[in-house]
């Protein structure tokens, strides 16, 4: 007859495995996406970089992948949502919908942040879906990018949805100014420090 306790330490590491498991294929889609872009910044039609700098450069600067920055959380759909015009970087002023807020928890603390909808990003082919998260934290200006970060998101399938700090990015600006670049609205500005993501680009001495 098998004793209780080895069916629950059988039990018990196949759960942990499943963890492991999850894990790595989150680690592995972290290092996949930061991968591809730096891939893209060494593709001269693809790159943002000036010209100087993509010649020298050895790749983006990030944060170390940290799973407590990958957090789950709710989803809540926005009724009758209305055109507004985003600021940005530049005088262009193009036309969002707040689409939903995601409600999650970080660092201990109960946060929320507004998800965008752009009408003329959603005709372009494979981002029917595509929605997008600028935000502020108390890193930027010192450790990233001082206007802020973008996470990219798609409308979920359900309410229970995962966000990923570590998927984080900069805006085209922070590499090159002549690109203009939503500005992340207040109600975005994260009371934590989200160390986690893509850095402060430092250009390779020319």
């Amino acid at each position: 007859m098998i004793k209780v306790s080895a069916i629950v330490s059988f039990l018990t590491f196949i759960c942990v495995q499943g963890i492991c498991q999850s894990n790595d294929a989150a680690i592995l889609e972290i290092k996949a996406h930061r991968d591809k872009q730096q891939n893209e910044f060494r593709d001269r039609k693809k790159s943002p970089l000036e010209k100087r700098d993509r010649r020298h450069f050895k790749g983006l600067n990030y944060y170390p992948i940290d799973l407590a920055y990958s957090v789950k959380g709710k989803f809540v759909k926005t009724e009758n949502p209305e055109l507004f015009k985003m600021k940005t970087t530049t005088s262009r002023l193009p036309e969002y919908v707040k689409y939903g807020e995601v409600y999650f928890t970080l660092q201990g603390k109960e946060l929320k942040l507004e998800v965008y909808q752009s009408p003329d990003i959603m005709k372009r082919p494979g981002y029917e879906d595509y929605l997008f998260i600028p935000f502020t934290d108390e890193t930027n200006g010192k450790e990233t990018y001082d206007v802020g970060r973008y996470l990219e998101f798609r409308i979920p399938a359900s309410a229970d949805i995962k966000l990923d700090f570590n998927l984080c990015y900069n805006p085209y600006c922070s590499y090159n100014g002549k690109y203009s670049c939503p500005i992340p609205p207040a109600t975005n500005d994260l009371p934590v420090a989200v160390h986690a993501g893509e850095k402060l680009f430092r250009p390779s001495s020319h």
